[in-house]
């Protein structure tokens, strides 16, 4: 009133009504800065809890499949190291059954030519006998019927013809023709037996050069065809193996990028040193006492939420 002003006046009036309202607008407005954090907090953990998810089901599943992947991977090296020994045994195995084959057909051929030169010899010496045998067996019929024709002695050759060594008709030595005939007929049957048996064995070493010919190249085309077979299955396994090594490449990239994403966003939503909850429950139990201590300074019971008049 001395100083005359009006404004000094009313802050004095307001002061003697209400001596607690500096403090009272200090407690509100802390109260409404709590309640502006807790709102701000809310909406930050529906951005943690959003974004958390998120990160952490793109790094599980990036886990998964780099896993499925490495497995497939594994699958795929131990069967192109399975498919590579099995080429290498095919290999070996048809190089063997070729080189045996080749031994064989040159066995054969060698066996072949000399049944045949035995066979020919077998049928010429044959046919030499049977022909020695007739002409000898001949002779020696005739002669021994051979008689002795009425001599005239009116030549002189006749009479110089007679006497010792010319005594009766010339029979030929039949005793020593036997002997010469019968070896010849053993001869015969030497060479007949050995036509005979010639023949066949060559006839049997045919019948089982062929038996192999044919199980031979069977079983080299069937090692032939699964060596293609496993050269296809490798060449597919290869790419496969390629393609899925840089599937696996991206998938890593991938799993980095989403455990970068929690790294990045642990800082903001999860290193507080207490969880959402527990800062929450502490944020209102501040809240509640600040409106406590509101309410006892609230003498004249204007504040909202309190209870009219004041215990002071």
């Amino acid at each position: 009133q001395r100083l005359s002003s009006a404004m000094l006046s009313a802050m004095g009036d307001s002061l003697v009504a209400d001596p607690f309202l500096k403090v009272k607008n200090l407690i509100q407005a802390l109260v409404e800065r709590l309640l502006a954090e807790s709102t701000a907090e809310a909406t930050k953990q529906g951005f943690c809890n959003t974004q958390l998810s998120k990160a952490e089901e793109a790094r599980d599943f990036r886990m998964a499949d780099t896993k499925k992947l490495d497995v497939e991977i594994q699958g795929l090296e131990t069967k192109l190291q399975e498919l590579g020994a099995e080429m290498e045994m095919l290999t070996g195995a048809i190089e063997k059954l070729n080189d045996d084959l080749k031994e064989a057909t040159e066995q054969r051929d060698v066996e072949h030519d000399e049944n045949l030169e035995t066979i020919k010899l077998s049928k010429e010496g044959y046919e030499a006998v049977v022909q020695a045998l007739k002409i000898l067996k001949v002779f020696y019929k005739q002669a021994a019927k051979a008689t002795v024709l009425a001599q005239v002695k009116a030549s002189p050759v006749d009479e110089d013809t007679a006497g010792a060594g010319f005594k009766g008709a010339y029979t030929g030595s039949q005793e020593k023709s036997k002997g010469i005939i019968g070896l010849l007929e053993v001869i015969k049957s030497d060479f007949e037996r050995t036509d005979r048996t010639t023949e066949a064995a060559e006839k049997k070493a045919h019948a089982s050069f062929v038996e192999f010919d044919r199980t031979s190249k069977s079983d080299i085309s069937g090692k032939e065809t699964k060596k293609a077979l496993d050269t296809e299955d490798a060449k597919t396994a290869a790419a496969n193996l390629a393609q899925k090594t840089e599937d696996l490449k991206t998938a890593q990239g991938l799993l980095d990028s989403a455990l970068k994403t929690i790294e990045d966003l642990k800082p903001t939503c999860i290193d507080f040193g207490m969880s959402y909850e527990e800062r929450v429950a502490k944020r209102e139990e501040e809240i509640a006492a600040l409106k406590s201590a509101l309410c006892i300074l609230d003498a004249e019971g204007v504040e909202p939420g309190c209870p009219g008049g004041s215990s002071l």
